[in-house]
């Protein structure tokens, strides 16, 4: 009988779907992971190949005990295929096929729609890992650089996860489809990721952390609601891959509140109590309040457009069809089909912003964009917690909606973080005061000097409180390969 608990390693690629058996599936992926190990050796992360990085990996789907800690030469990681259990009888969760059984195999009429939704999910994750593929050689610890390399790895695995799906169900399609995943490169000019917050760079440590907060749990969200697809293998898929956000957003929620906690901390030390008195305490060497506050304008807005238009219908095409359901669909209670329903959205209407009640189902963006707003909202109230400790009398906060929006019903309009629509010459002067400039990004940049030596770290952010695995402070997360 299948094991669909623990991880067989019997194959070259570690899985719990029983691969020694499915032969032509095996094959496929075989031929394709030459090619993967190729993309992650010539462009991820640079320089860090040969070193032991103190990594998890998945032993088990089973939460109570799914992974091990032991340390690895990335290249030699075990990438596998890992879906969450099968639920017994489980039913479509929403659309017109609402309490039918799940399909186990591909509805054809909607082959297309589903392909589409699985290579769009499977760019994301190569392409991440393309943007920081140069912070290794600029971590502020041992510790973030593990970190970094946990991320790393796991994305690595999601891909996995999503080419698994192209090979098993989509044929010559899908197999088509997996190797242009490793094609496309993230701020290619020729081949660009699909996905525009995914051609952009990332820098510096800040960046990574605030990505790994803001828009990492725009990919939190996005699995939840493919976890509710009536496509059963992909909903199994995406409930293990949420296993592993889980720790990439404490990555970006721990390692802002750091930041935040080291700043305040040398503000204190000097006597300065003025969070916008930006010039003394940069010569602290720690990065202001008000900087911290324009990447999080930055991330955030980046991340509201990876939602797409307020007003959809695709989106209301995919919840119709039941491949793609809405954050926590069965905890929902309606319908769950949204026939006569409506859904608030704001718009904007000569030149004022308005709400109006749009169609519940082609509003299905919105709603998630909300929730993702709920959930993001949690770890900016605990940043501003460590603020207030400290005594500053400083908040930070998620810009209105409509603020530096590249796509949807507020694409370029001149609206303010606090929600107010200005001119557009008086946004272009004022943009300076709301996002990262070119200076700002050159004070970050200089501050972005490695630190090597266990248990210690640079001078901008704080220790952690407790360190990964239960390790003491000094343990060496990374061991360096020196040549």
């Amino acid at each position: 009988m299948l094991d669909l608990i623990n991880v067989a390693y019997d194959t070259q690629i570690p899985n719990n779907v029983g691969l020694s058996t499915d032969k032509r599936v095996l094959k496929a992926l075989e031929r394709w992971h030459p090619g993967y190990i190729n993309w992650w050796n010539d462009l991820i992360p640079e320089k860090f190949q040969k070193s032991l990085i103190y990594l998890r990996t998945a032993v088990s789907v089973d939460p109570k005990g799914w992974a091990k800690f032991d340390y690895v030469k990335m290249p030699e990681y075990r990438w596998g295929v890992l879906l969450a259990p099968q639920v017994e009888d489980r039913i479509i969760p929403c659309g017109e096929h609402y309490g039918k059984p799940a399909w186990q195999e591909v509805p054809g009429e909607y082959r297309s729609m589903l392909r589409r939704l699985i290579v769009i999910q499977g760019d994301t994750e190569p392409a991440s890992v393309e943007q920081q593929r140069h912070l290794g050689k600029t971590a502020p610890s041992l510790y973030d650089m593990r970190n970094l390399f946990q991320v790393n790895v796991e994305e690595g695995r999601h891909l996995w996860a999503m080419v698994y799906l192209l090979q098993k169900y989509f044929g010559a399609d899908g197999r088509e489809e997996a190797d242009d995943l490793l094609r496309r490169q993230s701020g290619s000019e020729e081949a660009p990721r699909m996905l525009g917050a995914f051609n952009e760079v990332t820098p510096d440590w800040l960046s990574f952390f605030m990505f790994t907060y803001f828009t990492d749990r725009d990919g939190k969200m996005q699995l939840e609601s493919l976890a509710q697809s009536g496509f059963d293998p992909l909903s199994r898929t995406c409930r293990f891959m949420l296993t592993e956000e889980a720790h990439h957003m404490f990555v970006g929620e721990t390692g802002v509140g750091r930041i935040v906690e080291r700043t305040c901390q040398a503000m204190n030390d000097a006597g300065i109590t003025d969070p916008y008195d930006i010039e003394k305490i940069r010569a602290l060497g720690v990065i202001d309040l008000p900087t911290i506050q324009k990447k999080l304008n930055l991330h955030y807005t980046l991340s509201l457009d990876l939602f797409g238009q307020e007003v959809s219908t695709n989106a209301a095409n995919a919840f119709n069809a039941g491949i793609k359901g809405r954050y926590m669909e069965t905890k929902i209670e309606d319908d769950h089909q949204l026939h006569n329903d409506t859904y608030p959205v704001s718009q904007l209407v000569d030149g004022n912003i308005e709400v109006v009640d749009s169609p519940a189902l082609s509003a299905i963006n919105m709603r998630l964009r909300d929730d993702y707003t709920r959930d993001a909202a949690g770890g900016v109230g605990r940043w501003n917690r460590v603020i207030a400790k400290a005594g500053i009398e400083f908040e930070l906060s998620l810009p209105h909606e409509g603020f530096h929006r590249q796509i949807g019903v507020f694409t370029g309009a001149p609206v303010t973080p606090e929600g107010r629509v200005i001119a557009k010459d008086e946004w272009d002067a004022r943009r300076g005061e709301w996002l990262p400039t070119g200076a700002d990004g050159d004070f970050i940049q200089s501050l972005m000097i490695p630190v090597s030596e266990p248990g210690k770290f640079a001078g901008w952010i704080a220790p952690p409180r407790v360190g990964i695995d239960n390790k003491p402070g000094d343990f060496e997360y990374v061991q360096l390969y020196m040549a």
